[in-house]
């Protein structure tokens, strides 16, 4: 039997931000094995993490109901919480290697930072597909390391979206960005993952390592 802790992330309240489960090993399970549990949780992410050398680095991957993917904000998160508050690890930063690199959590007071690696954009063109699901058409388009980033003039643009998600599962692509400037904040963000099987998550941490160089 394995502990499953499931803790919502980005949020100060019970019950909102971003959910996940974290799955403390002692060595990795099979990969199917890995898979089905993520798929039973049903949350957009389950983090599994193995002890590396020492007190405060570890080993961290993280599986949506559908697919493993390279990197994940919310639950590395939620996982640096459990090291921190659950096992009562003592240290003030962990370190995770993950397929996406060196990871870093940093703990000051009740505050965790999360240091993660910045993408590099390039200008793009969304196939037909792609383009074909999204009303109204985003004024700029760019790729990321995994994912579409696609701008939109105001905040109320972003919030009218109605993607077609079935289509988007079929884009060859982690997911879409959708992004603009915010009324209240510096900009407003929703995004997309049909093809992972989460059609819109909630709060996105991997994306902003996207959002926040563009």
């Amino acid at each position: 039997m394995y502990p499953i802790y499931q803790i919502d992330a980005f949020t100060n309240a019970l019950f909102s931000g971003n959910p996940a489960a974290v799955v403390p090993l002692d060595s990795w399970l099979p990969d199917a094995l890995m898979q089905q549990i993520a798929r039973e949780n049903n949350l957009s992410e389950t983090a599994f993490f193995v002890p590396l050398d020492g007190p405060d680095t570890f080993h961290i991957r993280w599986f949506t109901p559908a697919a493993e993917v390279q990197l994940c904000g919310h639950a590395t998160l939620a996982t640096a919480y459990a090291i921190f508050h659950v096992l009562k690890n003592s240290s003030t930063r962990l370190s995770f290697q993950s397929r996406s690199g060196w990871l870093h959590v940093h703990r000051e007071g009740d505050w965790l930072t999360l240091d993660f690696p910045v993408d590099h954009l390039r200008k793009a063109a969304l196939t037909a597909e792609a383009a074909g699901a999204f009303q109204p058409a985003p004024l700029e388009v760019w790729l990321g390391r995994e994912d579409y980033l696609l701008v939109y003039a105001t905040e109320q643009d972003v919030l009218d979206l109605k993607p077609d998600f079935a289509a988007l599962a079929r884009v060859p692509a982690r997911g879409f960005i959708a992004t603009a400037p915010g009324s209240e904040s510096d900009f407003v963000s929703r995004c997309f993952f049909p093809a992972f099987g989460i059609d819109e998550d909630p709060v996105t941490g991997s994306a902003h390592t996207t959002l926040a160089p563009y």
